[in-house]
């Protein structure tokens, strides 16, 4: 089930259900604009976080900005035509993609065997869609190349293009006022590959990109809201995996056991999976 938190006075979000693979939706309560963070997997999943909302007394989006292109984050869009939409021109570029797609079990599956989709995203698609499949992408209505600072009223928002291993059309929202900064899936590696992976230099540029904001909130879209020390924690253990790929020349053996040695304890599943996905990425 998903629940609806607030942090402080201006940001509300929903929280994220795995197994349709809904993320966490936001939405900034500025005194005379609203701004929602992301349109949903689907107009079911972006009509409940409104209609959840509304019983909250906070208003309809004026504005929805979308962080990267993956369906998860654009299907919804169509519930939310009374807002301006906006992303990054890399995002539209890459939602034209997807028009022309069909979304039958058939067609998904064909773009699985392929390899151009994922198992587990075919799947949260058709738990998602069970009654219909006549998704529309449509397509954002203002784009920007860098960077954009919207003023809501009382809160500022500024959106950001960061790319990243798992999208390089990806932005991230930061709530100034509330210190709060929406990063979407950047921290998650590139899943439309072979091999799950990150780049160590795009992943290092991107953590310096992060770190420069003063943010006491982050919000990743498919975990929850993190605590800057939690988050902290994140960065050192990425930015250490990162310089053990880096020395032991992507040597996945070798990497464990120099991060192990830094560390001092068993590494659990979390880093082991980092390391693989950066030895990946250093193969290729």
């Amino acid at each position: 089930m998903h629940s609806i938190e607030q942090i402080g006075s201006r940001f509300w979000y929903i929280s994220p259900i795995s197994e349709t693979d809904r993320p966490i939706l936001g939405m900034v309560v500025g005194q005379n604009k609203t701004l929602m963070i992301d349109a949903g997997n689907s107009e079911d999943h972006a009509q409940y976080f409104l209609a959840e909302l509304q019983k909250r007394n906070v208003d309809y989006p004026d504005i929805v900005v979308l962080t990267h292109s993956h369906w998860d984050h654009i299907f919804g869009l169509p519930a939310l035509t009374k807002a301006v939409s906006i992303s990054t021109a890399k995002t539209k570029d890459e939602m034209i993609k997807l028009q022309p797609l069909s979304w039958s079990d058939q067609a998904i599956d064909a773009r699985v065997q392929e390899g151009t989709e994922i198992e587990f995203c075919a799947t949260a698609i058709k738990k998602e869609f069970t009654d219909h499949r006549d998704m529309k992408v449509l397509l954002p209505d203002i784009t920007f190349e860098n960077r954009l600072e919207i003023d809501l009223g009382g809160v500022t928002c500024v959106i950001q293009h960061v790319g990243g291993s798992h999208a390089a059309d990806s932005a991230i929202v930061y709530v100034k006022e509330e210190k709060i900064l929406f990063l979407g899936d950047v921290m998650y590696c590139k899943m439309y590959a072979e091999k799950w992976h990150y780049k160590i230099d795009e992943t290092m540029q991107l953590l310096d990109i992060i770190e420069s904001f003063d943010v006491e909130t982050y919000i990743l879209s498919h975990s929850k809201a993190f605590t800057k020390e939690e988050f902290k924690q994140d960065i050192a253990m990425f930015r250490a995996i990162a310089a053990c790929t880096e020395s032991c020349k992507g040597d996945e053996q070798k990497v464990k056991k120099t991060y192990q040695l830094h560390t001092g304890k068993e590494l659990d599943e979390y880093e082991l999976e980092v390391i693989e996905q950066f030895v990946n990425g250093y193969e290729r």
